[in-house]
C-alpha cells in the first residue's frame, strides 16, 4: 500500500515537472516566433522627407507616358520617383506636390520599366504647374494639368486691365464671386485675359482668366473655365458658360466657383 502511494506521488511529481518544462518551452518558442515575426516583417522605408501637406524637390529627370508625368525628385540627399497626371515640367524645376500613395515594385507598361518605389501624387499643391508664373525655383503656381486645389492659384497679373463684357449676363471676375449664390446654374458672360491653359484634362481644356478685378487676399481675382475651345495664353477673350459653385472633382480638387463648358469668343 505504502509502495503504491509512493508510486502515485512520484508519478504526480513527474507530471508536474513535465508540464513545467512544456510551459517553459512554449514560452521560449513564443518569444522566438515573436522575434522572427518582427524581424521578417517588411520595414517601412522612409523614401524622402515630406512635410504634412506637400512633397517638394528639384526635378532631376522627367518623362511623360500613359497620361502621367514621371519625375525623379532630389529632396535633400534623397532621390524619389513621383508620378502625377501629365503636366508641364522640365529638368531643374522646383516642384511642390501633394502627398500621395507609395507603391513598391510598380511596373509601368507604357515605359516598360519597374520602379522599386514610386509615389502617385494628385499633382502640384494648388493644382499649379511646376513653374507657372513664379520661375524655376518658385513654389507651384498657375494651372498645370489638374484643377485647382481648394482655391484659385494662378499668379495675379497686376498689369491686366480688361473692360467688362457688354450685354445680358455680363459680369467681372470679382462680381462672379460676389454673386455666385444667385448665379449658380445660370449662363454668365465674362471678358478677361487668359493667363493659364491646360489641355485635354477630363476631355476639356482648362483656362484661367483675369480682368484686373478682385484681390489675392480675397481669392476672387482669377476665374477657372472649362471649354472645348483652345484660346492662346495671353489672349483677351469673352467666355459664356454655366456657373457652378462648390464644385468638387475629387482628389481634394474643389472650386468655390467655376464656369463649365464655356464658349469662347
Amino acid at each position: 500500500m505504502k509502495y503504491a502511494i509512493k508510486r502515485i506521488i512520484l508519478l504526480i511529481a513527474v507530471a508536474v515537472l513535465a508540464a513545467g518544462l512544456c510551459a517553459c518551452n512554449n514560452q521560449q518558442t513564443g518569444k522566438s516566433a515573436s522575434k522572427e515575426s518582427t524581424s521578417s516583417a517588411p520595414a517601412v522605408k522612409k523614401t524622402a522627407p515630406k512635410g504634412p501637406e506637400f512633397l517638394g524637390g528639384k526635378v532631376e529627370e522627367t518623362m511623360n507616358s500613359g497620361g502621367y508625368t514621371y519625375m525623379l525628385l532630389s529632396i535633400g540627399n534623397d532621390k524619389l520617383w513621383v508620378a502625377v497626371p501629365q503636366m508641364q515640367v522640365k529638368v531643374g524645376d522646383d516642384v511642390v506636390l501633394m502627398p500621395g500613395n507609395e507603391m513598391h515594385n510598380f511596373r509601368s507598361k507604357t515605359l516598360n520599366r519597374t520602379f522599386e518605389s514610386i509615389i502617385f501624387s494628385p499633382g502640384p499643391v494648388g493644382g499649379g504647374s511646376a513653374h507657372g508664373g513664379m520661375g524655376s525655383g518658385g513654389m507651384a503656381g498657375g494651372m498645370g494639368s489638374a484643377p485647382s486645389h481648394g482655391k484659385t492659384v494662378a499668379p495675379i497679373h497686376s498689369e491686366i486691365k480688361v473692360e467688362k463684357a457688354q450685354g445680358d449676363n455680363a459680369y467681372t471676375v470679382a462680381e462672379i464671386y460676389a454673386k455666385a449664390d444667385e448665379l449658380v446654374g445660370k449662363d454668365v458672360k465674362v471678358r478677361g485675359q487668359v493667363v493659364k491653359v491646360a489641355h485635354g484634362i477630363m476631355g476639356k481644356n482648362w483656362i484661367h482668366i483675369q480682368d484686373g478685378t478682385g484681390a489675392v487676399d480675397k481669392g476672387n481675382f482669377d476665374l477657372t473655365v472649362t471649354t472645348k475651345a483652345d484660346p492662346a495664353q495671353g489672349a483677351v477673350v469673352t467666355i459664356v458658360g454655366k456657373l457652378a459653385k462648390d464644385k468638387d472633382f475629387g482628389f481634394g480638387y474643389h472650386y468655390a466657383v467655376i464656369v463649365e463648358d464655356a464658349a469662347v469668343e
